[in-house]
């Protein structure tokens, strides 16, 4: 009688903790579940569970706290991202009709019978006008990429786009004595994208390159839609690399820029569903877009 008395006693607590690992586990599929909802959408709504477990409820009640506070954290954060885009777009704009302005009264000057030496001066004034006015257009052209996170999609051919970009560089490439190398593939590299900002992410990668190439540049296209830029660039490091991306970063020979060109770049790139990415190795950096 005693064996069967201790093999019932057995077959009950197996049977006991089977239950609780099933109560357990559900617990654990709810927490996970409604972690994931919760962390994919800004909502107030707090994690509960259905079953009555005391280690279960607690940690939801820790996660419903650390949820609580990165909720708070992202409201400041992107509250503070909106109003720096603002910032942008006012600044940008304030900036426009004095500088045109000035532009006309130098043009003005630039009529008058002047000395040579203040003349050079009058030259000095007017690279800088251009460098101011290249750097407003920057913040321009940031703030209306960032206002506009809706891209409307048609059939692009990457290898055209590219073309064109190269293009529309080539004056510029030929002033500082570069001949690019180009590959591109034989077939066209059709994908579902804005033709726009697809031409400003090269172009924005192009006119970077112009910014910090040791006097070279080569540029390829494969047939899966990652093209990758690359030239020498001896005042980069991996960590300088790394930092292109962000916002008003810049290198200490990228005279005359906001910073701003390759982080559009992203911001586009990421909008059509692509990938962009900096390496530098061997005293040469690679910039890497993929549309897959």
């Amino acid at each position: 009688m005693l064996p069967w008395l201790i093999c019932g006693a057995l077959a009950l607590t197996v049977l006991v903790l089977l239950v609780k690992l099933l109560l357990l586990r559900r617990s654990l599929d709810e927490i996970a579940r409604q972690l994931g909802e919760r962390l994919s959408r800004d909502t107030n709504n707090p994690m509960f569970l259905s079953i009555r477990d005391v280690h279960a409820r607690k940690l939801a009640s820790e996660l419903n706290i650390q949820l609580k506070e990165l909720r708070r954290q992202r409201q400041k954060y992107q509250q503070g991202d909106v109003e720096l885009k603002n910032a942008v777009t006012n600044i940008s704009h304030d900036l426009r009709t004095p500088l045109t302005a000035i532009r006309g009264y130098l043009d003005l000057l630039g009529r008058e019978d002047l000395p040579d030496s203040v003349r050079r001066y009058l030259e000095q004034v007017e690279n800088r006008m251009e460098a101011m006015t290249r750097l407003t257009e920057e913040l321009f052209r940031y703030s209306l990429a960032a206002d506009q996170p809706e891209l409307a999609l048609e059939a692009t051919d990457l290898r055209r786009v590219l073309e064109e970009s190269m293009v529309s560089f080539y004056a510029n490439l030929s002033q500082r004595g570069i001949t690019p190398e180009i590959s591109l593939p034989e077939a066209p590299v059709v994908r579902a994208l804005n033709p726009s900002a697809v031409g400003r992410i090269f172009g924005n990668i192009i006119s970077n390159a112009l910014k910090y190439s040791g006097g070279d540049f080569a540029v390829t296209l494969d047939e899966n839609g990652t093209a990758v830029f690359s030239n020498t660039a001896r005042g980069l490091d991996p960590v300088s690399a790394a930092q292109l991306f962000d916002r008003f970063y810049t290198v200490e020979t990228g005279q005359g820029s906001t910073g701003l060109g390759l982080s559009i770049a992203r911001l586009l790139t990421e909008r059509l569903g692509g990938t962009i990415q900096a390496e530098y190795r061997e005293e040469r950096l690679y910039i890497t877009v993929s549309f897959l």
